[in-house]
């Protein structure tokens, strides 16, 4: 893992380890986010709750953002504003992963995609947008 993944894993929230991510290192610039298949991810039998896979996206897009900010990050709060999540097939009792990508930053607003895969990562799972306000730390 490179310092900056290692860096960026101190700052997975309590509920992103209580689900079993993590972060496998960089892909493309951004942190890639791995999650085992457990019972807690465990929606209809057999495959993955909605919910794990959204909150896996969810933290990608963070850690992207996060990665991205560099120093920057230090000085600046983000504040989720939405999130608008899209299903494509029914994850199975795999590893899934998944990576963000900072599609705009400016001063106030950031836009980050992020998408989530299994065995193909050409094959994706489903895909986000999230939109953050950016704050400067008071």
């Amino acid at each position: 893992m490179t310092d900056l993944s290692v860096t960026l894993s101190e700052r997975l929230p309590p509920y992103a380890r209580a689900m079993g991510m993590r972060i496998e290192g960089m892909l493309d610039g951004a942190p890639l986010l791995a999650m085992d298949y457990s019972n807690r991810a465990m929606g209809r039998p057999g495959f993955l709750h909605g919910g794990a896979i959204a909150g896996l996206l969810e933290m990608a897009a963070i850690m992207a953002l996060h990665a991205d900010l560099g120093e920057e990050d230090t000085r600046v709060r983000i504040k989720p504003v939405n999130i608008s999540v899209e299903y494509l097939r029914g994850g199975i009792t795999v590893e899934t992963f998944a990576r963000g990508q900072v599609v705009r930053s400016g001063r106030r607003i950031a836009n980050v995609r992020a998408e989530a895969w299994q065995t193909d990562r050409d094959k994706p799972l489903a895909s986000c947008w999230m939109n953050f306000l950016l704050k400067p730390k008071v």
